[in-house]
């Protein structure tokens, strides 16, 4: 028997290499003589470099406070992975406000990698605690930014709506000509209701107002960019990403955006990978109807199911119903029920997740 364990991270509690040795164990203790293939995975957020198993570089650059921090660039071959939620990511902010926070740290990961001779280039947004477009990423590989006094300054999240002017012309030659593909994993449009401020800022602890003033933001640079840059980034699918980030990587370096989950799996060979399988099991912190739109579960199942692969998914919570907007699954199993406890320690949810998937395994395969 061939079990194929691919989940995606459980955030805040467990990673998504920590889940897949998790529920190795679980099923090799009720199929011992099994072949389990774990395969951690991730949809273009946080994780990333250690799904594709990429060496990480280290580099010390801004944090999303404005303050320096620790981070690092990945390396595969000849390509360089930058993970947004390294460098400007929720866990490495103190403001806990959109408004201020500041994508510029990816931009000297951009230069870094340039700098050690690299030309394609890996961009991987998610988890992170910006809603800047991309703009302190974009000005610190050259581009400049000027607000009605023709003075100029990066902007924030709160202040796009000051650019009054943008010049991309002293953009980095090596990063103007490189290969760069965006890992996405939405489609969420850079501004409007579907909008990077509206859907995500809350998460990233905007109130109301400063929602709205987001939002307003992202349309007056989405005109700015278009008029100076010659790129229009309102409808582009995913360009809301990472608080428009996905637009502003579009506009500024020329980028694709991409699905991130396709771009990992095919990177992994995971087509091959399902050979021989009877079950892959994946699994992600909350399955919802979110999990339909380019996530980790989405993606397995896709491949899996075209293979008549039967797909089980391990949580910590489901969204009931969420299970028939992915073709392909089997069966849900969360490891929570009822209302979810106030805190989780991640020693409460390996266990729990051991637990689950043991059950999940007799009632799939036995």
């Amino acid at each position: 028997m061939k079990i194929v364990v691919c989940p995606d991270s459980f955030k805040g509690t467990v990673s998504s290499a920590r889940a897949a040795s998790i529920i190795r164990s679980a099923a090799l203790s009720v199929f011992p003589e099994a072949e389990v293939v774990t395969v951690p995975l991730a949809d273009g957020g946080e994780g990333t470099c250690d799904a594709l198993g990429a060496e990480k570089v280290p580099a010390r650059v801004t944090g999303p406070d404005g303050i320096e921090v620790d981070s690092f660039f990945g390396v595969i071959g000849d390509i360089a992975v930058i993970e947004l939620a390294a460098v400007a990511g929720l866990t490495l902010t103190s403001l806990h406000d959109p408004s201020l926070t500041t994508s510029r740290g990816a931009g000297e990961l951009f230069i870094s990698a340039a700098d050690a001779g690299y030309k394609r280039f890996v961009l991987a947004l998610g988890g992170s605690a910006v809603n800047d477009c991309g703009c302190g990423m974009a000005s610190a590989c050259g581009v400049v930014f000027y607000d009605s006094d023709g003075r100029q300054f990066v902007p924030v999240g709160g202040t796009l709506s000051k650019v009054s002017r943008i010049d991309a012309s002293a953009i980095d030659p090596r990063i103007a000509d490189a290969e760069i593909t965006v890992m996405c994993d939405v489609d969420n449009p850079l501004y409007g209701e579907r909008g990077a401020a509206f859907v995500f800022a809350p998460q990233k602890g905007a109130d109301a107002e400063t929602v709205a003033r987001l939002d307003d933001g992202l349309r007056s640079i989405a005109e700015v960019i278009e008029r100076d840059v010659g790129v229009t980034v309102s409808d582009i699918p995913g360009g809301g990403a990472a608080g428009g980030c996905g637009a502003g990587a579009v506009a500024f370096f020329g980028a694709e955006m991409r699905r991130g989950i396709d771009a990992v799996l095919d990177a992994l060979d995971f087509d091959s990978i399902l050979d021989g399988a009877d079950l892959a099991v994946t699994g992600e912190g909350r399955f919802d109807r979110q999990s339909a739109d380019g996530k980790v579960v989405s993606g397995v199942a896709s491949r899996a199911s075209s293979r008549r692969i039967p797909v089980a998914v391990v949580c910590g919570t489901a969204e009931k119903g969420a299970d028939v907007l992915i073709p392909g699954i089997s069966g849900v199993f969360p490891t929570v029920h009822g209302p979810v406890p106030d805190i989780i320690t991640p020693a409460d949810a390996e266990a729990a997740l051991y637990k689950t998937s043991c059950e999940m395994i007799k009632l799939t395969l036995l």
